[in-house]
């Protein structure tokens, strides 16, 4: 996790061919996939913010070169640590 932000904005154009200027967030993450890096463009700026688990991992894709795209409720479930690869049933409330 020692990239920088244009390290990272390297590797979203020239080796993941896609468009870093876009309206998008590009994550990553680290081998123990206990920390995650957030890179994305404001309109005149990069942003790039992290986060560290101090406990568990987040449930990231396994292989290193995996690009996946997230709905914004799957990229939530995922700051969470909640895995969202795998099918959750509903919670059912009886009152």
């Amino acid at each position: 996790m020692r990239k920088s932000i244009y390290t990272l904005g390297y590797l979203v154009s020239s080796e993941m061919n896609l468009e870093l200027l876009s309206n998008a967030i590009f994550l990553f993450s680290n081998r123990r996939k206990d920390t995650l890096k957030i890179l994305y463009w404001d309109g005149n700026g990069f942003c790039l913010w992290m986060k560290k688990l101090e406990k568990d991992r987040f449930p990231f894709p396994s292989d290193e070169y995996e690009s996946i795209e997230l709905t914004r409720e799957k990229l939530s479930w995922l700051l969470r640590g909640i895995d969202f690869r795998c099918e959750h049933t509903p919670y059912r409330i009886v009152i």
